[in-house]
């Protein structure tokens, strides 16, 4: 009988993929989670793979012949003490990961944005070059059945720099030892385990220290990379932007970033349209094709592969058109990130209306590191719903009060409520969280749908 792997925190983007590559070699998985919820849950489901809800240490028993714990999970949590007290092995998913990958050619992906859909749209362009690549993503790339499998040409993974476990404080990227490493941009996020941005380069740094000068370093513009890089470097670096000053560079022949022009080393210039909109994209779009130009796929071939890309599930993707209202889901939760999606938004649909609904979810976000920039991000939108559940430390309505196109909800069902009332045939709206929103896409777009049934009746 195969080895039994128990997961805990399995639902999380990063684990589930992590239970998806311990099936796909044979063991016998199950996991426990508190957040269960679709993709990642019904991904899981379709594997066979059993999940708990909630963290009993009853799903110990009999206990597993390894578990691997999430790095969400602390000192007394039920099953965390349960695992140390029977001294049944336990070891973090990146660990694993990375001793997994000991034998791969792996391409890294970090930065604080655009982790997932650059991954994504590297193992693509893989894919269609016939690579047979393996991947480990946080998300569910569109063409893919779910967000991990070994593949046995290079493995993409998406290189986090949050902690990797309660008993493993490192980055988890540094378990990875990449041969090609894609930094696309840096900034400071995650301040419930970093103080400071010097603190994020310094693990930058111990990254880029485990990559082989037989690899290569491709990395987007900033000072705040550019600082890692002078901490020492003994990889061959390529640079990557929108400046001719690059290595590599891109440029938009369209407002929308519809339609890109990809500038190579040795001077191919390759011109393409594709589906995704924005300029993060498009910089996400360079950086996967730079990638794999270090593995050997030819610029037009990469070019060709993104061109039939349709994106990954919850990075701006169109849930549905009831009563005329366009309605997305993004994972966007960095000021960023949510300025990125929401400009990319303004320059496709330009006079239209666009409705910014955002989940303070992500502990930056709940802390109020960013609150000064939250403002300036949804500049692009004419409206902007905000959910801030109560108990915060802080409050967004006092940045917010002598702004009408704020409004700021403690509960989903009143910010719900509100969008209903608010929402009308031709608004794009656009849903930003980095969890489940509570179920808010499906309530509004049943609402929406009843809605035009009504009028319609």
């Amino acid at each position: 009988m195969s080895e039994r792997v128990h997961i805990l925190g399995i639902c999380g983007t990063f684990m589930g993929g992590v239970a998806l590559l311990a099936r796909e070699l044979g063991y016998r998985v199950s996991g426990s989670d508190t957040n269960v919820y679709p993709p990642m849950s019904s991904m899981l489901e379709d594997a066979g793979i059993e999940i708990s809800e909630g963290y009993s240490p009853e799903h110990l028993v009999p206990a597993p012949d390894l578990v691997v714990i999430g790095n969400a999970l602390s000192r007394g949590n039920a099953c965390v003490e349960y695992v140390l007290n029977q001294k049944i092995p336990y070891i973090s998913g990146p660990q694993w990961l990375g001793e997994l990958l000991t034998d791969r050619w792996v391409m890294a992906v970090s930065g604080t944005h655009g982790k997932t859909t650059t991954s994504s749209m590297l193992t693509w362009i893989l894919q269609c070059a016939g690579e047979n690549p393996g991947f480990l993503v946080g998300g569910v790339p569109f063409g893919f059945e779910g967000s991990a499998r070994l593949g046995s040409g290079p493995f993409v993974v998406e290189a986090d720099e949050y902690d990797s476990a309660f008993f493993d404080k490192r980055s988890k990227f540094v378990h990875y030892r990449p041969k090609t490493l894609v930094i696309n941009n840096l900034e400071f996020d995650h301040a419930d385990i970093f103080d400071d941005l010097a603190a994020i380069q310094t693990q930058f740094h111990h990254l880029i220290r485990c990559v082989p000068s037989s690899g290569k370093i491709v990395a987007g513009e900033g000072e705040a990379i550019d600082g890692v890089l002078r901490r020492g470097v003994w990889t061959p670096v390529e640079r990557m932007g929108s400046s001719d000053k690059n290595t590599w560079s891109v440029d938009a022949l369209t407002k929308s970033y519809s339609q890109l022009s990809i500038q190579a080393p040795d001077g191919e210039c390759c011109e393409f349209a594709w589906s995704l909109i924005g300029r993060h994209n498009a910089e996400n779009a360079l950086s996967a094709i730079a990638a794999a130009f270090d593995v050997g796929v030819p610029v037009h071939v990469s070019c060709e592969a993104l061109s039939q890309f349709q994106g990954v599930k919850r990075r701006l993707e169109l849930l549905g058109e009831p009563a005329g209202v366009s309605v997305y889901d993004d994972f966007a939760h960095h000021p960023t990130a949510i300025a990125s999606t929401l400009l990319g938004v303004r320059s496709l649909v330009e006079e239209a209306r666009v409705i910014a609904v955002v989940e303070l979810r992500s502990n930056t976000m709940k802390d109020g590191t960013h609150r000064s920039a939250l403002i300036p991000a949804t500049e692009s939108a004419n409206t902007v719903f905000w959910f801030q559940p109560e108990g915060a430390q802080w409050s967004l309505r006092d940045n917010t009060q002598n702004d009408s196109r704020h409004h700021v909800f403690n509960t989903v069902g009143a910010l719900h409520d509100a969008l209903i009332a608010e929402l009308q045939a031709g608004d794009h709206v656009v849903i930003m969280s980095n969890g489940s929103f509570s179920g808010l896409h499906q309530q509004l777009l049943q609402s929406l749908t009843d809605s035009a049934s009504n009028t319609e009746y």
